[in-house]
């Protein structure tokens, strides 16, 4: 079993738990994460960019001028590619970037993410994360007091904690998700990984 020190929210441990070494322990699969993160971010592309090539150009009926006589070279049409304003030739058109990853491969990577962070001692637990008030000012004690004020971080908390969102959120390099939200691109974009104990077993659940 993993084991790792949990601490509060002044930078104490309070304890040492073990953690899955089937979620925290495995050898980190590079090829698997670097799919799945391109996966992810292929998605988001909109594939929206779009061209007219040389028949989608309004205009260019007839030709600009005659075919003999002028000394120019010969001339069909205004809207072919040489011109300006004419079409463009194999200019992008709208179409999905979308690329496919299954689940298994997707719980690998994050296993792999998870399991990096750890051995890299880039994750960090905590007994318990809870305002009674949104206060980035408390927000950013927390940061300082577990020593990761300049570093950019990720925070996985629970989907209804909208308190500890609020606090976190205007933070310039802390970036906050919920769990139900956590990816490996999520996960592995950051300096430090920083989640409630709870959190950590709830994504051993779902990944073993």
């Amino acid at each position: 079993m993993s084991k790792i020190e949990v601490k509060n929210v002044e930078g104490k441990a309070t304890e040492t738990v073990e953690l899955s070494d089937s979620v925290f322990g495995i050898e980190p699969n590079i090829p698997v994460v670097h799919q799945v993160v391109v996966a992810y971010e292929a998605s988001l592309r909109q594939g929206t960019h779009s061209t007219k090539n040389r028949s989608a150009v309004s205009g260019g009926g007839v030709k600009p001028f005659r075919q003999k006589g002028t000394g120019r070279a010969r001339q069909g049409t205004i809207r072919a590619p040489h011109w300006t304003g004419g079409g463009v030739v194999f200019g992008p058109t709208p179409r999905s970037h979308a690329k496919r990853a299954n689940n298994k491969e997707k719980k690998l990577a994050m296993r792999s993410v998870l399991s990096g962070k750890l051995a890299d001692a880039e994750l960090i637990l905590l007994d318990q994360l809870t305002f009674e008030a949104p206060s980035t000012k408390q927000a950013q004690a927390v940061l300082s007091a577990l020593g990761i004020q300049d570093k950019r971080v990720t925070l996985v908390v629970s989907d209804d904690d909208v308190v500890t969102y609020l606090s976190f959120r205007n933070l310039p390099k802390v970036s906050i998700i919920a769990v139900s939200e956590a990816n490996t691109r999520n996960l592995i974009d950051n300096g430090v990984l920083v989640m409630p104990l709870a959190i950590a077993k709830q994504l051993e659940e779902v990944l073993a």
